[in-house]
């Protein structure tokens, strides 16, 4: 259950409109590691996480935080499209009629589309996409995506800051960036308190008894890297209690990849050197019967 406030979290005042910059400020919104991509990855996991307590609450304040990032940039992209398209506009083609033609930069879909306010979408008018969520049910790998989502977005936050001169959208920005400063440490943190409280090591390692232990502390370098030179390749491995080391990146098989030859109906391009293709092979246009065809004669005794 969610509360809303009617204040927003911080002040979103432009001194002037800038149908331009809302533009390049909806990356903020709807970009990969925009504000949509973090609350709803953290709502996710935090709807996902099987223990109850500091951890889930964690997960869970800190994406109802986020959705009020949402609205907070919203509201900041409402106002800075304030008199656009028509002031826009005219002020552009009275500078000049070519710039008219494209409202002065403005994304056309903010007139067309949501009738001067924010978008699901990215700075290129892309509607956000709930692919960019990492949800895995696994707090390591999580906190790990979550803490390279923040340093993304907070890259993103400093480059839009330098694109401005307004003070009062840099006065919103410099109040992201210090909270995606904090966000970045907690999740860091989080992850150094999971492997305290014993709930994994410090790099995912499930089904580590079972892996080839002799391919898992080497780097394999071509002759002229300097890779190694590197802390991942020496010392001590940071699990399995293993020295780090490296090697000539070589083949460890003699197999070279050849293919099975082709079903002939799907005509593909091939010299027999594999031998004549099969109907079927591949999973091909007139391939075998499938796994419910199969059950059906096991059943009825049919195709033996």
């Amino acid at each position: 259950m969610y509360r809303h406030v009617k204040e927003l979290q911080f002040e979103a005042k432009p001194e002037k409109p800038d149908a331009l910059y809302a533009m390049k400020l909806q990356e903020l919104i709807g970009g990969q590691f925009g504000e949509l991509t973090v609350t709803l990855q953290y709502m996710f996991q935090g709807a996902n996480c099987r223990m109850p307590g500091k951890y889930k609450d964690m997960i869970l304040d800190i994406g109802a935080e986020e959705l009020g990032h949402v609205e907070m940039i919203s509201v900041m992209i409402a106002r800075l499209l304030e008199g656009a398209p028509s002031e826009t506009t005219a002020e552009a083609a009275a500078a000049n009629p070519a710039l008219a033609a494209i409202l002065g930069g403005m994304n056309p879909q903010h007139a067309i589309v949501s009738g001067g306010g924010a978008l699901p979408a990215n700075s290129q008018g892309v509607p956000w996409s709930g692919a960019y969520i990492v949800a895995s049910g696994n707090l390591l790998t999580d906190f790990r995506s979550n803490a390279a989502a923040e340093g993304q977005g907070r890259l993103q936050t400093s480059r839009l800051y330098n694109m401005t001169d307004d003070p009062g959208v840099k006065a919103m920005l410099q109040y992201n960036l210090a909270r995606d400063t904090y966000h970045q440490q907690q999740w860091l943190l989080a992850i150094e308190q999971l492997v305290q409280d014993g709930l994994c090591d410090v790099i995912e390692d499930s089904n580590a008894d079972i892996e080839n232990a002799e391919y898992n502390h080497t780097l394999f370098q071509n002759e002229v890297s300097t890779g190694a030179d590197g802390r991942w390749a020496q010392g001590p491995s940071l699990v399995g209690n293993q020295q780090l080391d490296a090697q000539l990146s070589v083949p460890f098989t003699d197999d070279v990849g050849l293919l099975p030859a082709p079903d002939p109906k799907l005509f593909a391009t091939y010299d027999g050197n594999n031998g004549p293709g099969v109907e079927g092979d591949g999973g091909g246009i007139a391939g075998p019967k499938g796994v419910v065809d199969k059950l059906k004669d096991a059943v009825t005794g049919e195709g033996s």
